[in-house]
């Protein structure tokens, strides 16, 4: 099985698993990372399965009638309040390349009762949109999964109108992680596995073509992650590491995860990062 095989099977997992809102652990993941209780209120709670590492709805600045594109919507936590933001005149539009995540997602709009949202199945460096179409890209977490990241911000340039704007949640690297734990937290935290530096991700976004570009620290804690008993969400390897496949992401591999962060502080080499870049 090949690893983006492996990431499609893992986050299938994780949309079959029932996590959501409801669980005390996924919840405070999410309010971790920027979402209120009034916004994760506002949708279906399986929307959210604690796959977060930010909010970017929240500085996307979307305004009603906009087309905005989320890369690696889920089970449409994001794409839902976004779809609140751009009203009926607007559309959100959700990219997964996992079946069982759109699936969820489309349940959960019908049962949402969300009209002007739509999913299609695709990975995130080959769109099925059109040139200069969207008026805003969000992501969450899932941009540090692709292999070819500069693939991913071209297409996403590519796909923005003149003005145009990225707004991205993602896991940066403040400095190489050490070899003793790589293996096993990266397995787990695969938002971390697959990082760039934050050098790195600004330098690429300027060679797709974006100016300005701002990267913001946010400061969150990636220990949060430890939070949810029986994730299976950010276990997933990256596409682009070669790094053993994790089996499973059963209570006894949370039990060596809490281990791993006894010793080492993940914040220590990571970031929870706001990247917001326009398309001149």
């Amino acid at each position: 099985m090949s690893i983006e095989q492996t990431v499609k099977s893992k986050y299938g997992a994780v949309a079959t698993s029932g996590l959501s809102t409801d669980h005390g652990g996924v919840r405070a993941v999410a309010e971790a990372f920027g979402y209120t209780p009034e916004q994760l209120a506002s949708i279906p709670a399986e929307a959210n399965m604690g796959l977060s590492c930010g909010n970017p709805t929240a500085y996307a600045k979307l305004k009603p009638g906009e087309i905005v594109v989320d890369l690696g919507c889920g089970g449409g936590l994001d794409v839902f309040l976004a779809a609140s933001k751009v009203g009926p005149t607007g559309k959100a539009i959700g990219i997964d390349m996992t079946p069982e995540m759109l699936a969820l997602a489309r349940r959960n709009a019908v049962k949402a009762n969300i009209h002007n949202v739509e999913f299609h199945q695709s990975t995130i460096d080959k769109l099925p949109l059109a040139d200069a179409s969207v008026d805003c890209v969000v992501s969450n977490c899932v941009i540090n999964l692709a292999s070819d990241k500069l693939a991913v911000f071209r297409e996403i340039a590519r796909v923005l109108k003149i003005g145009g704007r990225l707004a991205v949640s993602d896991i940066a690297l403040k400095q190489p992680l050490p070899p003793e734990i790589g293996n096993d937290l990266m397995a787990y935290v695969g938002c971390i596995a697959g990082a760039i530096s934050i050098d790195e991700y600004r330098s690429w976004l300027e060679s797709a073509g974006f100016d300005p570009v701002e990267i913001i620290d946010t400061g969150a804690d990636l220990n949060a992650y430890a939070k949810v008993e029986g994730q299976s969400g950010c276990c997933s390897p990256t596409m682009n590491t070669g790094l053993p496949v994790v089996a499973d992401c059963s209570p006894s591999f949370h039990g060596r995860l809490a281990e791993l962060l006894r010793q080492y502080n993940v914040n220590d080499y990571a970031s929870s990062v706001r990247v917001f870049a326009v398309k001149p």
